[in-house]
C-alpha cells in the first residue's frame, strides 16, 4: 500500500498537467485515508526504495572474438533479456553484450542464460552427431564456364554441418524467446488482476526509469539485426531446434546455478 500511494504521489509531483496532478493526489489521499497511512510516510518509503534500486549497466561476456556461432548465443541472451525487462546493446564482434536494467533482472537473465546455453549447445551437438541433417538438401547457385560464358544454375547440395548447427540454434533461441514472453504476459496479467493500480504503476515507473537510464548511458549506433547465416537455410534443422526449444527447461533463477563466464569450447 505504501508503494501504491507513493507511486501516485510521484506522478502527481512529476506531471506538468495541473488536472492530472490533482487527480493523482486525490487518489493517493483516498488510499492513505482508507489505510490510515500518512502521505509523508508513503513519500519517504518510495524515495527510500528508489535510492536502493536503480538501473545499472553490466557487460555480459559471450565468447572469444572471431568464434563461429556467437550471434546465435547473443540471440539467446537477448531473447531472455527482452522477457526480463533488460535492454541490450551488442558489440560488433558479438563477443559481448551490454545489458541495461535493474541488478536483480540482469542476475535472472544471466542465470537463465547459463542454463539455456548449455541446453542449446548440447541439443545442437546431439543433432549434428545423429547425422539427421545429412538427409536434407539446400539449393545453391553455382557458376560454370560454358563456351567462354559464365552460366549460373541452381543445384541441390547436402546441408553442411555448420549450416545445420546455426539453423538449429537460431530456432532454439527464437522458441525460448516466445516461451519466456508468454510466461511474462501471464504473470503480468495475474498480478494486474490482483493489484491492478499498484502493479500498473510499478511497471510503468520501472519502464520509465530504465528508458531514461538507457538513453543517458547507451552509446550504441545502429540496430543489431540478429544472427545471419550466409551458408544457407535448413528447414529440417530449424524444426529440430524449435522442438528442442519447446522442451528446454525454464527454471527460476533461484533454481539455476550461478552465471557462467564465456564459453570457450568448440
Amino acid at each position: 500500500m505504501l508503494t501504491r500511494i507513493g507511486g501516485l504521489l510521484r506522478k502527481a509531483e512529476s506531471t506538468d498537467n495541473a488536472h492530472e496532478a490533482e487527480a493523482f493526489l486525490a487518489a493517493a489521499q483516498r488510499l492513505a485515508t482508507k489505510s490510515s497511512i500518512d502521505l509523508a510516510v508513503a513519500r519517504s518509503h518510495v524515495a527510500s526504495r528508489e535510492r536502493r534500486s536503480v538501473p545499472v549497466q553490466r557487460i555480459i561476456p559471450i565468447g572469444e572474438p572471431g568464434r563461429k556461432g556467437l550471434r546465435t548465443y547473443v540471440q539467446l541472451f537477448v531473447a531472455i533479456a527482452t522477457a526480463n525487462d533488460v535492454r541490450c546493446d551488442v558489440a560488433r564482434t558479438s563477443a559481448q553484450v551490454y545489458a541495461y536494467g535493474f541488478a536483480a533482472d540482469i542476475d535472472a537473465c544471466e542465470a537463465l542464460y547459463a542454463s539455456l546455453l548449455i541446453q542449446m549447445v548440447r541439443a545442437s551437438d546431439a543433432y549434428i552427431k545423429s547425422g539427421a541433417y545429412r538427409a536434407a538438401t539446400v539449393v545453391k547457385v553455382v557458376a560454370e564456364k560454358r563456351l567462354g560464358r559464365t552460366v549460373r544454375r541452381r543445384v541441390e547440395v547436402p546441408v553442411a554441418g555448420v549450416t545445420a548447427r546455426l539453423n538449429f540454434q537460431m530456432a532454439f533461441a527464437a522458441r525460448i524467446g516466445a516461451r519466456l514472453a508468454q510466461v511474462k504476459a501471464e504473470v503480468v496479467a495475474e498480478e494486474s488482476a490482483v493489484e491492478s493500480t499498484g502493479t500498473s504503476l510499478a511497471l510503468r515507473d520501472k519502464e520509465v526509469a530504465l528508458t531514461d537510464f538507457y538513453k543517458s548511458t547507451s552509446e550504441a549506433r545502429g540496430t543489431w539485426r540478429g544472427p545471419q547465416t550466409s551458408t544457407g537455410h535448413s528447414a529440417a534443422a530449424r524444426r529440430a531446434g524449435d522442438r528442442a526449444g519447446r522442451s528446454a527447461r525454464l527454471g527460476t533463477s533461484a533454481e539455476l546455478p550461478a552465471a557462467r563466464g564465456k564459453l570457450t569450447g568448440g
